[in-house]
């Protein structure tokens, strides 16, 4: 993005989100791969907060970092999700009949999460009791199994390009690495799967330079419009367009 940037005039420069920076010397701040942030939220928000100028823009992450607070807002505006049952400390998990997913409502790269099958009741409760005592809501989602997700980016509030991308869940105990491997490929986002995204895009309180919206069988998995990865070599011309939308909105103080 560096060098797209700055072939449109723009100096654009790395930096660590907790690094000792003086980011006052920024006309603006794109955030990009702040991926330890769940751990830290309120560290994380208040370095946001403190920013003169942060993209996507502060309404944004404060509600997008909390999978509770977005999800349920997605299914009350009739956007359909995934179904997410959310245990907060002091209450007890009621394991699903089924394969299930236990993992914190703020969370990243799938870290404290893990997949459990019918009858693991107890390791499941291990799970939750460890999220709960980082102060942490859990949510339980069905497991959908080792499926493919239908990724889509969208840049300056229009789409950009689509993936497919898988994450295999590991089992509880199986974990061995920070995050989780992926395997990607091209693909190209059906009518009803963009209809989709846009409705979840339209319940996100703020106005968007960048976001993601993972779908499986045209169901919202995830809406990231905090810190995603936006694979934008998998869009052909998708980051000179992300480095023109960062261009406008330096150019007009919007967003």
């Amino acid at each position: 993005m560096t060098a797209a940037l700055a072939e449109l005039g723009v100096d654009a420069e790395p930096a660590v989100w907790d690094a000792d920076v003086d980011w006052a010397r920024f006309d603006l701040v794109v955030l990009r791969s702040t991926w330890d942030y769940a751990e830290r939220r309120d560290a994380f928000l208040a370095w946001a907060r403190s920013l003169p100028r942060v993209l996507n823009p502060l309404s944004v992450l404060e509600w997008n970092t909390d999978k509770q607070r977005y999800l349920t807002d997605l299914a009350a505006a009739g956007v359909p999700v995934v179904p997410t049952g959310f245990v907060a400390p002091g209450e007890a998990l009621h394991a699903p009949a089924g394969p299930f997913v236990v993992k914190p409502a703020i969370s990243a790269g799938g870290r404290s999460s893990a997949r459990f099958e019918a009858g693991e009741d107890e390791a499941a409760r291990s799970l939750v009791a460890r999220i709960h005592a980082d102060g942490r809501t859990a949510m339980v989602q069905p497991y959908l199994g080792d499926v493919e997700e239908t990724d889509l980016v969208f840049i300056d509030g229009a789409y950009s390009h689509a993936l497919h991308r898988r994450v295999p869940l590991p089992a509880a105990g199986d974990r061995e690495v920070f995050y989780l491997d992926e395997e990607l490929r091209p693909a190209q986002a059906g009518e009803q799967e963009r209809a989709v995204a846009e409705a979840a895009l339209a319940t996100v309180p703020g106005e968007l330079l960048y976001g993601r919206v993972d779908l499986v069988d045209g169901v919202v998995l995830e809406l990231e419009v905090a810190e995603p990865s936006l694979y934008l070599k998998f869009g052909v011309g998708a980051a000179e367009r992300f480095a023109r939308a960062i261009v406008g909105c330096l150019g007009s103080g919007s967003l």
